[in-house]
Order: structure tokens, then C-alpha cells, then sequence
């Protein structure tokens, strides 16, 4: 579970403006009414309720006590944790960095299909399903863009993956999908690794025991200039991700399909409850299938056993019932 600000996320105004869902109507032929910030905010949630991809961490549901100021954001729970710890003393064997790189580049390529920048694209955002596939999480710094690509100048993100582009001392705008493909090299470079790259590393390509063709891939991926940086269609036909064109991933088009949400969708998006910690205490009574008071006396037999000339331990129980 997340747990987000209502008042940071309305400053942030949520995500760009996205165009009005298919068939939406319009008062005698004017453009729709800009979007208030909370409601960028419930559509942003819709759209990422509607995300159903094998290497996307699903969100269940979005509760909102309206007294209290955090929303709290309910993922599908992924038991076996990060991909991996870094630094780690085992890093990944070449074919084990393979397998989870591959799920890392469908997944993203299926966020970036969706016009969303993940942004915070590191090890312990990447989780292990049940089937022994990475899931993508943490989508708390992503953006949502129009057009072919997003223009971002604003700093988010860990500092280790933060590419080169965003730490500027002078104002300026970078691409988004550059910033996903930086964070990928420098994750991949922690499979193959161990531990984050130094900048003289990163930067200039040192990259001892690999083979040649990874070394090509990481090189390429960290690329200082965002836009000679090797794009994710470029990546998944890379000898080392298709080891030599034997194993090809599928196309765009065979594992995304556009998400869209209706007016009702983004309405619905949030759940309203009048207390977030009255609905835990009766879901604990509810699995326990117990209605009575938690104080109680729990023994009962021990009570049933006791004297019933004992009017102490009667006035007691019958004060908790």
C-alpha cells in the first residue's frame, strides 16, 4: 500500500491533461472544461486502475477517508519482494540479467504506449511475481505526456538512476523515454554488478568481465547525450536481448492495446470511506468472524468455570459486553 498526499498531489496538479475519453460530449460544440487539479488526480488513478499488463504491478483499489488528507493507494501484493538488494555480493549470472531485463523493456515499453514516463525505474521498483517474472511498481514521480514523447524539466527520481541530463545547474527540458532508458542501463549494470557504477564508470564505459555485445547494450543505454541514447525499440533487437536474433520479443502491437477511461471510470476512481481505521477493525472482526467488542474478555471459559458467588469477575465481564 501507498499512501499519498491529497494536498502535495492537487500542487503537483497531476498529470498533463489527457485528451477527453472517446464519445465524451460537449456543450453546443466548445472544448471540455480544463480538468481541476484532484480531478487530474482521480483520472491519472483510473487510468493506472486500467493498466493490466503481465509486467505491471496492478493497483486493486484507492481509498479516501475525506477527513484525513492521505489517499491510500492498495497494489496487488508481491510477496517475494525486489528483483534484487543493492549492492549484493551475487549478482546475476548473464542469462539470469537477460530474462528480467526483457520483462523490464516490455513492461516499459507498454507504459511508454500508454504516453506514461515510469522515471524512478531502479532494482527495488522491480518485483517478483508468483510466476517468476518482474513487475513494475512505484508509480509515485511518473508523468503522463501528449504526443510522441514527454518534455520534463523538473528533477525526480533516486540520484543513482537520474541520468546526466537532469542535474544541470541551469534550467532546461529533456526527454522522458531517455530518462527510462538511462535508468534501465544503470539496472542493468546493478544485474550484472552488484552495486551502482561510479560516474567515471558510467560515463566512460568501463566495464570489466562481460561480454562484448552487454558491454555494447550498457554503453549505448548511458549515453550522455539523451538524444544519440539507444531508444527502446533499439534495445529489444539488440544481439544481447535477442541473443543473436534466437529469441525475439513480441511486437508493439502484440502485448499493448491503448487504455482508455470514461467520464463514469474517472469518477469511480476513488473509493470514499468515513474512516480508513473503522473499515480495518471490522475487516479484522470480519476474518476472525467475530462482532465482539475487541476489549472483551477472551477467555470465557475460564469465566464460565469461575464461582458464580464471584460478582467481581461477573460485574467486569458484563461492563465489557
Amino acid at each position: 500500500m501507498k499512501v499519498f498526499s491529497k494536498k502535495k498531489l492537487m500542487k503537483m496538479c497531476g498529470f498533463p491533461r489527457r485528451p477527453p475519453p472517446r464519445g465524451a460530449s460537449t456543450e453546443q460544440g466548445l472544448p471540455p472544461k480544463p480538468l481541476g487539479p484532484l480531478e487530474r488526480v482521480y483520472q491519472e488513478i483510473a487510468i493506472l486502475k486500467k493498466l493490466d499488463h503481465l509486467n505491471i504491478v496492478n493497483l486493486v483499489e484507492v481509498l479516501d477517508d475525506p477527513a484525513e488528507d492521505n489517499l491510500h493507494m492498495a497494489f496487488e501484493l508481491m510477496p517475494k519482494g525486489p528483483v534484487m538488494e543493492v549492492p549484493s555480493d551475487t549478482p546475476f549470472t548473464e542469462g539470469q540479467a537477460r530474462f528480467y531485463f526483457r520483462d523490464i523493456l516490455l513492461g516499459i515499453e507498454y507504459l511508454h504506449y500508454q504516453k506514461i514516463i515510469h522515471r524512478d525505474i531502479k532494482p527495488s521498483n522491480l518485483l517478483l511475481g508468483d510466476n517468476g517474472h518482474v513487475k513494475i511498481a512505484d508509480f509515485g514521480v511518473s508523468n503522463q505526456f501528449e504526443g510522441s514523447d514527454a518534455l520534463l524539466s523538473s528533477s525526480a527520481g533516486t540520484p543513482a538512476f537520474m541520468a546526466p541530463e537532469m542535474m544541470t545547474d541551469h534550467e532546461q527540458s529533456f526527454t522522458g523515454k531517455a530518462l527510462d532508458v538511462w535508468a534501465m542501463g544503470i539496472t542493468l549494470y546493478c544485474f550484472v554488478y552488484g552495486k551502482v557504477g561510479s560516474v567515471i564508470i558510467v560515463m566512460y564505459g568501463i566495464l570489466p568481465w562481460i561480454v562484448l555485445e552487454l558491454k555494447d547494450l550498457i554503453v549505448r543505454m548511458l549515453d550522455k547525450n539523451p538524444y544519440t541514447r539507444i531508444t527502446i525499440p533499439e534495445i529489444k533487437e539488440h544481439p544481447w536481448v535477442t541473443e543473436d536474433g534466437t529469441d525475439l520479443l513480441p511486437l508493439e502491437e502484440e502485448h499493448c492495446t491503448v487504455v482508455e477511461v470514461t467520464e463514469e471510470e474517472v469518477q469511480n476512481s476513488i473509493k470514499l470511506i468515513p474512516s480508513l481505521s473503522a473499515v480495518i477493525l471490522v475487516k479484522s472482526m470480519l476474518r476472525k468472524r467475530s462482532f465482539s467488542n475487541p476489549f472483551v474478555c477472551q477467555n470465557r471459559r475460564a469465566e464460565r468455570s469461575m464461582s458464580k458467588s464471584s460478582l467481581s469477575g461477573f460485574s467486569i465481564c458484563r461492563l465489557w459486553d
